[in-house]
């Protein structure tokens, strides 16, 4: 794969994850709008994170991972990549089948694993009930990712980055059928989850049978090469589970406090809009592209994509995190205070929202350094450095809570972001010229983040220039549509200036991606 592939491939996952993230937005602000901040709410944010949890666990972390840099190289070197595929989709389907008849006995216990601070309340029934509806959802959609790790390995992104696209159309649309036809719009919502698991597969199942690639249903057996697997797998979801182990922790605490799982959960889908457009997209770009390169012996190109990717990432990401330090009220207020939100509500998120700001370059360096250890299939070295920062992670939140409230446990998630950045580059220095970054890189980084400053403190101004308008039901969203649209011309024509990019290469790369 030529470097401008890598780049427009990137461009492709990123333009669908940016459009989920934007139509994740409109979801979040409906649910906010039409729920508020209360018990439905906080029930709804449990019972939909609890089969994320378990997809992370299974599929993002130990199949994908394990899973996509063994098919690449069978790919390569041209082995049978699809009685690969088959026999681990068999065996991932058996996993998830009797995992989700499992949680549906367990789920009481579940519930209070994840947020015990509900039990005996309102809250805790109804995130029971809400679990056993949302819950088939991990198994459609572990399955359709890895499928989409199948597509991503042909280098054929699309379908995969679109079908968190359909989850939120479908999920839209069934709290405005509820609000049309006065049906119970948390209930709608929540049987909207599994139904666009089911929709998610189906798409994904179609491109790769578009591509060629048609999967027959088969029997699990556990073959030398899937014994492989799971000892590549069983580390990586390990790794998955610390970083879950992270979310319940935060959760746990935030769920001593009234209306805090819901303030943080709306904080966190805000940052995970820069995060899922760039660091996810490159994630899921690299880690193919580095595994295929490996088997190839191609360790100058592998140096040279790893470059372009994390040069690439933190130059959307550190203005990204700068802006979300230094505007957080006014991105949380229009976005999210209508309805049953109150202003009170937007600045206890708008706080939270600038706690995670600080570790967004943290957490989208994760995912460039990952595909490093993944791509040569060591999912080992990850989760020791997982475990550490999870220690660190659980030390913040549970001792700074008596101290800070309700927020110390995105302080938390931030400085554990950061440590697992300094493991992930002290663990690379024995993996060669291809785990460095160049020269280009090094000498680019510091103007990017120069340009970024500069950018916040135009930021600061316009912002403290525009409060009235920002504040104006009729004005707010033309005033913060101004407001990032100087940020960003700021910030491209400071780093236009003074070296940080060229703006030539972003055409280059659009062109390029419209030629393919």
């Amino acid at each position: 794969m030529k470097p401008i592939r890598l780049l427009s491939s990137f461009l492709t996952v990123g333009g669908w994850t940016l459009l989920s993230r934007v139509l994740g937005f409109l979801r979040d602000a409906l649910i906010l709008a039409l729920l508020g901040t209360g018990p439905l709410y906080e029930a709804y944010v449990v019972a939909f994170r609890l089969p994320n949890m378990f997809r992370r666990f299974f599929a993002e972390g130990a199949f994908n991972m394990a899973f996509v840099p063994m098919f690449s190289k069978k790919l390569e070197t041209g082995t049978d990549a699809r009685d690969f595929a088959e026999t681990a989709f068999a065996g991932l389907a058996s996993i998830l089948i009797l995992l989700t008849l499992a949680a549906q006995v367990l789920m009481p216990w579940l519930i209070f694993a994840l947020a015990s601070g509900f039990a005996g309340e309102e809250r805790f029934t109804l995130s029971v009930e809400f679990g056993r509806i949302a819950f088939p959802y991990v198994l459609f959609i572990s399955l359709a990712a890895l499928l989409s790790g199948v597509l991503n390995a042909m280098g054929r992104f699309a379908a995969a980055a679109a079908a968190p696209v359909l989850l939120n159309v479908m999920l839209i649309a069934a709290m405005g059928g509820a609000v049309w036809f006065g049906g119970d719009v948390a209930r709608a919502l929540i049987w909207g989850i599994p139904v666009a698991g089911v929709g998610q597969l189906a798409l994904v199942w179609i491109a790769a049978e578009r591509a060629g690639f048609r999967l027959r249903p088969r029997l699990p057996r556990l073959d030398p090469e899937m014994r492989r697997l799971v000892r590549i797998a069983i580390p990586a979801a390990l790794a998955g589970g610390v970083v879950q182990v992270n979310l319940l922790v935060g959760q746990q605490v935030a769920s001593y406090f009234d209306k805090a799982v819901g303030w943080l959960y709306a904080a966190d889908r805000l940052y995970q809009l820069p995060l899922g457009v760039v660091g996810i997209a490159i994630g899921v770009v690299l880690l193919p592209d580095l595994s295929r390169r490996l088997a190839a012996q191609d360790h100058a190109g592998g140096r040279h994509a790893f470059s372009r990717a994390g040069e690439a990432a933190l130059m959307l990401t550190i203005p990204s995190a700068v802006a979300l330090v230094v505007i957080p009220l006014p991105l949380v207020s229009v976005m999210f205070e209508r309805g049953a939100t109150t202003a009170a509500d937007s600045r206890a998120i708008a706080l939270a929202v600038a706690l995670y700001g600080l570790g967004l370059p943290a957490f989208v360096l994760q995912k460039i350094l990952q595909p490093l250890y993944f791509a040569r299939e060591n999912t080992r070295t990850p989760f020791y450095f997982a475990l550490v920062a999870m220690i660190l992670n659980a030390a913040v939140a549970i001792g700074l809570a008596p101290l800070l409230g309700w927020y110390a446990p995105a302080i938390a998630t931030t400085l554990a972001g950061w440590a697992m950045v300094v493991l992930l580059m002290r663990g690379r220095r024995s993996m060669g010229e291809v785990a460095r970054f160049d020269a280009r890189f090094a000498g680019r980084i510091w103007r990017i983040c120069a340009a970024a400053l500069v950018m916040g403190a135009a930021l600061l101004g316009a912002a403290h220039l525009l409060r009235v308008p920002l504040e104006t039901a009729g004005l707010r969203y033309v005033a913060l549509a101004g407001l990032i649209a100087l940020g960003m011309a700021v910030y491209f024509v400071t780093g236009r200036l003074i070296g940080a990019f060229r703006l030539s290469e972003f055409g280059l790369m659009l062109g390029r991606r419209r030629r393919g």
